[in-house]
This record gives C-alpha cells, structure tokens and sequence, in this order.
C-alpha cells in the first residue's frame, strides 16, 4: 500500500494441555509455550510494530507464590524487546536448579500453562505503556482475577461507560479497553458471587468453595452478558486467574480468529499462516471461531465452543485480504491474484491494449501477489490475440510471423524500489517534503522515454499523499509517456470503525475528490445539505439511523471520481499523463467471496454503530473539529 495506515492488532494464545515436565521431556525444554509464543508473535509483527505485551499464568501455585505474570514493551523492537527481557531474567536464574521443572515453575514468572500475547496498532490515542495490552484488573480471589487483549473497537463506548456508571462503578477513563475490562470483570464478579452463595448454602468451607467455583466458572453466561449490547468488531481474549480462558468473537465475523488443539495444546492466533508455521500444520488442520461464539477452555484443560450472541450477516473484513493479513496464508495469496487479475481488463482498455510499449510493474511490496494476478490476466488476453492471430492467417502459415507473435511478451520490470527510513533532520516544510519524495529510488534503462507507458500496480488508494509527493514524481524521471496507477481495492470512500486507522473524512482522496467536482459543479451548498441531514440522523436512535454521507457520493460515478482524483494526485510539475484504475465491488466480491465487509467502500456497516459514526465523522469535518467520531 503506497499510504501507510495502521491498523489491526494481532493476539498469540497458547494453553499447555501437559505439565510441563512433559514438554521438557519431549521437546527439550520447559518453556516450550514461551518459545512457541514468541514464533507466533514474530510471525504477525505485520499486524503492529506500536507496542508489544504479553501475560502468563500458572496452574495450581503454591500459596504466596506470583501466578500472574506481564510485560510489555513500547520500544521501536517491542517483540524484540519483549523477549529479551524474559531471557534475561532466565539468565539470572539458578542454573543448576533450572532443569527441575517444579523449581522454574516456582521461581520463573513465565514458565506457566497459559500464554497470552498482542501486537498493538493505536488507531487513536497515546502510546504510552498504559496503553499496550494485555490489560490487568486484579483481585485476591483466583478467579476473579482477568488478563484481557484483543484486536477491537467499539463504536458505543459512550454507551456502555454510562451502563457501568449506573452499576455503581467509576472506570478511571473513556476507552474501549477500560469498559470491556471492566464490564466484562462485572459479570465475572456476579458470577463468582452467585457460586459463593451457592456452596455457601451446601455448608462448604471458604477454601471448599474457592476450589469449586475455579471448576464451575460459566464463562459462556459471564461473555453473554457482558457482549449484550456491546457494538463493533472484535477478537478478544480473556484469561481467569484460575486456570479458565475465553476467546470471543463478534457477531458479524468481522475480526478473524483461528485456532488449533490437540492432546498438547490449544493455539489461537489473529491469522492462520503463523499457527500453521509455529507447529507444522496442514491448512485444514486450524478452524475459524465462527461470528458470535467463543472458545471457552476450562482449567483442566478441556474445551467447547459456544455460542455468546446470535450470528449476524457475516461481513468479515475485505481489508484483511487486500492487505493486511501476511500474504503466506494460500487462500489469501490466491484472492489477491485474483484481485489482481479482475482489473487487468480496464488496464487494458486504457492501454488501447498496447502491450508492446507498456512496462508492468508494481508498488512495493505488498502489492506484488496482486500485480501477479494482473500479469495472469494480460497473458490471458494475449494467448486469445495469438490464437485469433494464427487462426486469420489459416493455411498460409508462415514460421517468421508465427514467431514474431509468439515474441509478444509482457514487460515486467521492478521499477520502483523503496529506500531504508531516512531521518529528516532539516525543519523546513519545503525541504522535508523534497526529502520524503525520495523515500522511492527508480530502476533506470528499462523505460523508454516519451514512447512507454508504465502500469504500477498498488494494493489501495487511501489519501493520495505518497502518489502525490514521491512515486508519481520520482515514476516521471524516467519520461514515460503516460502513468497507470491500478488499484487491487475498490475507492475508499468512508471511514472505519472495528479497527482501522481510517476515521477522519477528509483523509480520504476519494472525500476531497467528490467536495471538488461539487466545486467544480457550482454545486457546494450540498455539502451543507449533507450535513444537516447529519445532524438530523445523530439525534435518532442509534437502530435507526441510515447512512447519509452516502448523497454525496450518490451525485457522482466512480469514472468521475476516478478523473478527479486523478488529477489531485498529478503533481503540478509532471509531464506524464495519470490514470487511475480501481477495482469494482463486483470484482471484490468475487475475489473474496466468503470476505464481504466492504463498508470503507460502500459505506453499507454491519453494525448500527457504523452509520453513526460515519454521520458523526462528516459532522466533524463540516465543523472543523479533529476528534474521533466514536
């Protein structure tokens, strides 16, 4: 993606099934669970480089001995960092005594049964520690004590803040993660309280009823009632003090969530290529938590999944597939090939299909699965033109035009090529800028010049700023008579709200475009007749509130969209003409058939949340204010 967004956080869960006398005895090593979730968290450093945290707990500790154990790092390395750490406390230890597993797991904080670790993306907010999950909310009873991470975002904070207000509670801030840790750490205290009175009443003493309500916990009743009314995206993983675990998923199976068990373990990560890379897996062999259940693992070990709200429309998001998930994994890697080659039509056609003065190439480098695809889909056109070819010349077949059309071949040049981060030292806005265009060196001598065309493949168009300032510009040095900029996503219109760092409107090209031709149009009141219809909206319920930033797409085609933000990414300078080819929603559809959450390009949000904060979002822009809009 030429604009870097940040985005999804990524989880790593493991919970050992053996003690861990066995996986020293089989694997070599005690600490077989730490080794495998530092795999698991290098394997999705793609999914956040902002912080990194993970916690432990142990089975069955000794009296007065820690069984909970975190750390997290906010360094630039923070998975690096993390781990480092953790080795270094090892180093510190006794090594004569290190083999004996009951003495490591005494005096080792992380050599426990459950593992939890998160990579974190900040959509919005500090990134201070605090800020780093996983988040602790801590207690002297086992099992009222929670360690909670995930990759979500709720759209009714605000809501759910005043519901735990009028429980009596006093969270200490307004976030997702605060309200979830706390909501969820409510149903979990009703639920200790409700097993407390129950054994009470069977005449058990307190250390009687501690050990039963450890083995009786109803996670599935704690996760209903605390997902009641809650409004967004989420994968979310909890652990109890105790020993017991969950893994929730939202309703519309907008987060991923995949997992894996055996005698040995059970493993859940944000994508399915690190489970498979960790412990040697087929793809078949790792299942997909289905929207609105949750793998709930008792403290012994055992496990079900349950079912917490009722499945919506699944809507998972296409986001993942274009971009964001490690490209490793085979039916991602296969959809965006196909992505790649449901544009190559259009490329075409704005090629005149002149292949033979076209180089293809693409926008490192995480565009370069899809630009295969496109490649496929030139090829395909051009064996139909060589069989047509051959066939109109019928039986005066002759071997120097046979082979002249067999040497038609596509041009597929690496012509961009993305330098190291340099440091900007120098202040001036006018020389940073200069600086930042040269982020991108070139591949010179394979383009033409004044003859060529260049077709760039990229994964998305988001804001426009790296076209504009740097690949565009530095793409003109080699004097190509036109520029194709194919975009394997369809135009990005409104903003996310389950996670994606896309929530302000006039970050969007697409946005600025559509305010242009209304300029352009004499047209600019609608822009206040959208807002007012904003405005009318946020004072409905939330249920019933429609979408209505969709009017001012609604005044134009996606072709018109196209030319403007054409011409607003062309910096003023350029001499080459610029184009730019987005996929179609059909086209996405089809790619990702069982992704179908489109809602950045349609604006048609699973949740009732996001037409509130897509009205929200405009109301803010028209209003000059730069918050968030949920």
């Amino acid at each position: 993606m030429s604009d870097f967004i940040k985005h999804e956080c990524g989880v790593a869960f493991i919970r050992l099934r053996k003690p861990l006398d066995y996986y020293r005895e089989k694997y070599g090593s005690a600490l077989y669970g730490i080794k495998k979730l530092q795999l698991l968290m290098g394997k999705q450093l793609n999914r956040g480089q902002d912080g990194a945290g993970l916690a432990v707990i142990k089975l069955d500790p000794q009296y007065g001995n820690r069984y909970i154990a975190r750390e997290r790092s906010r360094s630039g390395n923070a998975v690096a960092s993390l781990f480092e750490r953790i080795d270094e406390r090892y180093q510190m230890l006794d090594k004569e005594m290190v083999n004996h597993t009951s003495w490591l797991k005494q005096h080792y904080p992380y050599a426990g049964e459950l593992l939890l670790g998160h990579l974190r993306y900040g959509t919005h907010g500090k990134n201070s520690i605090e800020n780093i999950h996983p988040f602790l909310r801590q207690n002297n009873w086992m099992s009222r004590n929670l360690v909670l991470a995930g990759n979500y975002n709720m759209t009714n904070v605000q809501e759910m803040y005043h519901q735990l207000i009028q429980l009596g509670q006093h969270p200490k801030e307004i976030s997702d993660n605060v309200t979830m840790l706390e909501k969820i750490g409510h149903f979990l205290d009703e639920e200790n309280q409700e097993l407390y009175h129950k054994y009470r009443e069977e005449k058990l003493d307190n250390l009687e009823i501690a050990a039963k309500v450890k083995n009786n916990l109803d996670l599935g009743k704690v996760l209903r009632n605390s997902f009641k009314n809650v409004d967004g995206g989420y994968n979310m993983v909890g652990l109890i003090g105790d020993g017991n675990a969950f893994l929730v998923r939202d309703p519309n199976g907008i987060r991923p969530n995949y997992y894996y068990a055996n005698e040995e373990v059970i493993v859940s990560a944000s994508e399915r290529s690190p489970i498979q890379t960790a412990f040697d897996l087929d793809l078949h062999e790792i299942t997909e938590i289905k929207p609105g259940n949750a793998l709930i693992i008792k403290r012994d070990g055992s496990f079900s999944e349950e079912e917490i709200l009722p499945a919506e429309t699944r809507l998972s998001c296409t986001f993942e597939r274009i971009y964001f998930s490690r490209g490793s994994d085979a039916k991602i890697h296969e959809e965006r090939k196909e992505l790649g080659r449901r544009v190559a039509r259009e490329v075409l056609k704005r090629l005149d299909y002149d292949i033979r003065t076209t180089v293809f190439s693409y926008i490192p480098n995480t565009a370069a699965t899809s630009f295969y695809g496109l490649v496929d889909g030139i090829y395909r056109y051009l064996d139909k033109y060589k069989r047509e070819a051959i066939i109109k010349m019928g039986k005066d077949l002759k071997a120097e035009e046979i082979d002249k059309l067999l040497a038609i071949k596509i041009r597929r040049e690496k012509i961009l090529v993305k330098d190291a981060k340099m440091r900007t030292f120098i202040t001036q806005d006018k020389d940073r800028e200069d600086l930042v265009g040269h982020v991108y060196d070139v591949t010179y001598g394979v383009v033409k010049p004044n003859k060529d065309t260049i077709v760039v493949v990229d994964d998305s168009i988001v804001r426009g700023t790296t076209l504009k300032t740097s690949i565009l510009r530095i793409l003109d040095r080699l004097s190509p008579k036109k520029v194709v900029v194919a975009s394997s996503a369809p135009i990005i219109k409104y903003p996310d709200c389950y996670g994606i760092d896309m929530s302000r409107m006039n970050e969007f090209i697409a946005f600025r475009a559509a305010k242009s031709l209304l300029e352009k149009q004499g047209n600019g009141e609608m822009m206040d007749e959208i807002y007012r219809a904003c405005k009318v909206e946020l004072k409905k319920p939330i249920s019933q509130m429609e979408n209505k930033v969709k009017m001012l797409y609604d005044q134009f085609t996606d072709t018109e969209l196209e030319k403007e933000i054409a011409n607003l990414v062309t910096p003023e300078d350029m001499k080459a003409e610029v184009e730019i080819v987005y996929q179609t929603i059909e086209g996405l559809h089809a790619s990702c058939p069982n992704h179908k959450g489109d809602w950045y390009f349609t604006g048609n949000y699973p949740t009732p949340g996001g037409n509130k904060v897509v009205n929200q979002s405009y109301v803010y822009y028209m209003e000059g204010s730069d918050k968030r809009a949920y």
